[in-house]
């Protein structure tokens, strides 16, 4: 499916409840935004459920449109996610997980992420996002990352491609910290970190980086992504298909104190 960023069933009704009054009062976005004092795109992007209205947005829109008071009472109901919409349904199953397997090639993984190189991954987006945007997305994934300490602990793991963990995103500061972090939360006893030897000529990840998930009622899901799209795997054989190519990774890649010993010269090299 395609991604898009929503902000879920309550946004959208806001969104469209906005529009209402403002076609009833005839006015156009740009006007009503000339009255309030926020931008053409920052009403729209609020009519489309896109962006939760901030600041003195809903009383002053209120006011502006003689909703008395609807908008404002509407908006008390409002609940607005920080993560993207297409990502819901698969976050809401990663949160109550038992266990949680990623293979990465290009990045570090969303949940292994400082907020700082997070904010810089965010700030190359293509096309560009505004600050509330970037704000928004990189608070949704900061608090994903509260499943790497949740009790009972999540069996995690993550096998890294060389690649993902030497470009320096951020700049040196940020890529030194990231180092030093993914260091701090390999010594968990739930969460097992390898990277995969640059030297080794071949492996069966190749085709792309996935997410496995074990939910709490036993299921196993997989999840996929690039360049905007992204999809669920939950039938056979696709999904033992990927479930037996990271049990293959993990005995291609480096072990445990290999890894660990890799990216603390890494870290310190900076």
């Amino acid at each position: 499916m395609h991604s898009s960023n929503t902000g879920g069933g309550t946004a959208l009704m806001f969104g469209a409840l906005l529009r209402h009054y403002r076609e009833l009062a005839g006015l156009s976005q740009e006007a009503l935004g000339v009255k309030i004092g926020f931008s053409k795109s920052q009403v729209a992007m609020v009519e489309r459920g896109q962006r939760p209205p901030k600041g003195d947005f809903v009383p002053k829109a209120d006011a502006a449109l003689e909703a008395n008071g609807g908008l404002i009472k509407a908006a008390t109901q409002l609940q607005f996610s920080h993560l993207a919409a297409w990502f819901e349904p698969f976050a809401e199953e990663e949160a109550k997980c038992v266990a949680r397997h990623e293979y990465e090639s290009s990045t570090v993984p969303g949940l292994l992420q400082t907020e700082a190189h997070a904010l810089a991954l965010h700030r190359v987006a293509c096309p560009p996002l505004d600050d509330d945007e970037i704000e928004r997305l990189v608070a949704g994934r900061l608090a994903r990352q509260t499943l790497l300490t949740r009790k009972p602990p999540v069996d995690i793991s993550f096998i890294l491609e060389i690649s993902a963990i030497t470009r320096p995103i951020g700049g040196r500061d940020v890529h030194r910290a990231q180092l030093q972090h993914l260091l701090e939360v390999s010594e968990l006893r739930n969460v097992n970190i390898q990277v995969m030897s640059p030297h080794q000529e071949a492996h069966v990840g190749l085709n792309g980086p996935f997410v496995l998930l074990e939910t709490d009622d036993r299921r196993r899901l997989a999840y996929l992504e690039v360049q905007g799209r992204n999809f669920v795997v939950s039938e056979q054989p696709q999904l033992g298909d990927l479930f037996a190519t990271h049990g293959m990774l993990r005995t291609q890649a480096h072990g445990l104190e290999e890894s660990r010993g890799l990216i603390k010269q890494m870290a310190e090299g900076l």
